[in-house]
């Protein structure tokens, strides 16, 4: 059971930096739907992600289409805004792998692959009259987290003692 980020045609390369730093500490591997906002080789997005890029299990796919084939029948989750569903609602704890799909940063996923599939299309709650949209990384954070700890955090440290502990 595999938690994947799937960014779709992601603009911002501090973004996916930050979202490769969460792909790294909850062992999620990272799908990127090209084309890609960015060089992978821009200086910001290594900075957003430090050291972690060794330790992110990354995946680039052509297009849609080409993701889609790979994908095949597993269970694929759209997360936007404009779903009646929140993502806390399902059940991650199935034993199967889940792939969380995000639309770029300033027009989200297609209108027309959101329709097709209007019932695999998650929202996370909020105040849409504040704010048109949670900072793409953020909301990455969120869903990934709700299906591990629906799941236990499989493989991950809940206690961790360090060298130097603060709390000694």
């Amino acid at each position: 059971m595999t938690n994947h980020i799937v960014l779709f045609e992601p603009q911002i390369p501090a973004n996916t930096g930050n979202i490769a730093r969460t792909c790294a500490a909850t062992n999620s591997p990272l799908h990127l739907i090209e084309p890609l906002g960015f060089s992978t080789d821009d200086k910001h997005l290594k900075r957003a992600g430090l050291d972690y890029w060794n330790d992110v299990n990354i995946t680039y796919h052509k297009d849609l289409a080409a993701f889609l084939s790979f994908l095949g029948d597993q269970p694929l989750h759209l997360i936007t805004k404009f779903a009646n569903q929140t993502y806390s609602e399902l059940d991650y704890t199935d034993g199967k792998d889940h792939y969380f799909m995000f639309g770029k940063e300033t027009t989200g996923l297609p209108e027309t692959f959101m329709r097709q599939n209007s019932e695999k299309c998650l929202r996370i709650p909020m105040n849409d009259e504040h704010v048109r949209s949670l900072n793409l990384s953020n909301t990455v954070a969120l869903v990934v987290y709700e299906a591990l700890r629906q799941q236990a955090f499989p493989n991950l440290e809940l206690k961790h003692h360090y060298d130097n502990d603060k709390l000694d």
